[in-house]
């Protein structure tokens, strides 16, 4: 109490590229599905609030088109690594050229979680809309028949690579000067091997909880991954990150920035672009109200002091 929060600094950095609030936009496949500007609406919400933005490998705007509406913007490519490995290096080097600022290779998806839902919709892309960052419609997830199956578990069996080991992120290191992100990790001996296999920061992430059921939430696992980098790399978080509350509690166990995903679509639906940036101000005033009422008067004042924890018995699957 009574620390004079009448001037207070929300920002902070991502791999030394400064963003207005430690809240930035996660990667969700399809967003023309939620509105028809899909991810460039997206990309120049992010660019209007300072913060970055990661475009899925799968969306519906293509790397270029993502960079072109958003020019000033903070964007990093997240990337499946296909079993046709040229195409995984295509699509870095686009990266690349496009001025993209890091790489979040996700780990735990060598196949898609059991989503009944979209098994009982065989869910396939609408006709007119295509992931845009692939030219042929087998990799474009366009114009084919998956049966009775969701077409995205057929497609993910399909193309990507199941086989990938630790030493694969050494080969994608390989490929890029950019930082690299091990995306999807939930144990501290994964964040060490990580670390050991040359990546740049980790980001503690279930999927969205999509994936194995039964995980834990990403803010119960987070201390011990922190614990384990040593201070080493980045860490990020993401899932479950719904008001200023939580960026604040998962700030103060470690992580440097969250990411959002379904609330950003919801506002994308909403509005497009507008939405979008309705949601994040929305973010951006709560975490702001959770510093001033903890005696924060900048990021780097947030720490573990502010949390107090009840042991939970959690899965350990």
């Amino acid at each position: 109490m009574l620390r004079d929060v009448s001037v207070m600094d929300l920002s902070t950095s991502v791999f030394g590229q400064k963003i207005s609030m430690p809240v930035c936009v996660g990667a969700t496949a399809m967003q023309c599905m939620a509105h028809i500007e899909g991810e460039t609406a997206t990309a120049k919400a992010c660019q209007a609030m300072g913060i970055g933005m990661m475009l899925s490998s799968w969306a519906t705007s293509s790397i270029e088109e993502v960079a072109e509406a958003a020019p000033a913007g903070l964007h990093w490519l997240q990337l499946y690594i296909y079993k046709d490995r040229e195409v995984t290096k295509s699509l870095v080097k686009r990266a690349e050229r496009a001025g993209y600022k890091g790489i979040f290779v996700t780990v735990d998806t060598p196949f898609l979680g059991r989503r009944i839902d979209d098994t009982r919709n065989k869910f396939q892309l609408p006709p007119h809309l295509r992931l845009k960052n692939f030219s042929s419609d087998d990799l474009a997830f366009s114009g084919k028949d998956f049966g009775e199956n969701s077409g995205l578990a057929a497609y993910v069996a399909e193309v990507i690579d199941a086989s990938l080991k630790w030493e694969d992120i050494k080969w994608l290191r390989g490929l890029t000067s950019l930082p690299i992100v091990a995306k999807g990790i939930l144990r501290a001996d994964d964040a060490k091997e990580a670390v050991k296999n040359g990546v740049n920061g980790i980001l503690v992430s279930n999927h969205g909880a999509r994936q194995l059921d039964g995980v834990p939430a990403t803010i119960d696992v987070l201390p011990e991954i922190v614990e384990a980098v040593e201070g080493k790399v980045e860490v990020f978080l993401d899932g479950g990150v719904r008001k200023g509350t939580d960026v604040l509690k998962a700030l103060a166990l470690g992580a440097k920035a969250v990411f959002i995903g379904r609330p950003l679509i919801w506002g994308l639906v909403y509005q497009g672009k507008e939405g979008a940036k309705e949601v994040l101000q929305m973010l951006k005033e709560e975490f702001r109200l959770a510093m001033a009422l903890t005696g924060c008067r900048s990021v780097e004042e947030i720490d573990r002091t502010l949390i107090r924890r009840d042991q939970v018995l959690v899965s350990k699957i």
